[in-house]
């Protein structure tokens, strides 16, 4: 019987202040925005939102660290940390929380042990822009 291995990447992306993405974005590794998505951002590993990082969607990853601006729905399921420059308005779902004085948030915020975990890449299709 063949035995299937899910391969474990360990890429670093960055998107850099300036640079506009209209769509989905998936990865199986982590990644950096410092430039705006409008779409959503299903990553199985880190997502860090930079000071200049805009996201008008949804969030699913493993972990993350928001410094910049988040519109939608964010799911976690290990680690959400909210730092201080962060303006945060939507929903949240993760299994931890760590929120620094001064960071804004306006929504709802779940809290589990049994968070769903960051979709397969293959649930999620990549859209080109």
């Amino acid at each position: 019987m063949a035995k299937f291995v899910e391969e474990q990447s360990n890429s670093h992306n960055t998107i850099t202040n300036g640079t506009e993405i209209v769509g989905d974005i998936n990865s199986s590794g982590d990644i950096r925005l410092d430039g705006s998505l409008k779409g959503g951002l299903y990553v199985k590993g880190k997502v860090v939102i930079g000071q200049t990082g805009i996201v008008e969607g949804t969030i699913n990853c493993k972990n993350s660290d928001i410094f910049g601006k988040v519109d939608g729905k964010i799911k976690v399921s290990e680690l959400l940390a909210l730092k201080n420059t962060a303006h945060v308005k939507g929903d949240i779902v993760t299994n931890k929380l760590s929120i620094e004085p001064g960071c804004k948030f306006t929504g709802t915020c779940s809290m589990d042990d049994a968070v769903e975990k960051a979709p397969k890449t293959e649930e999620t299709p990549i859209k080109t822009v």
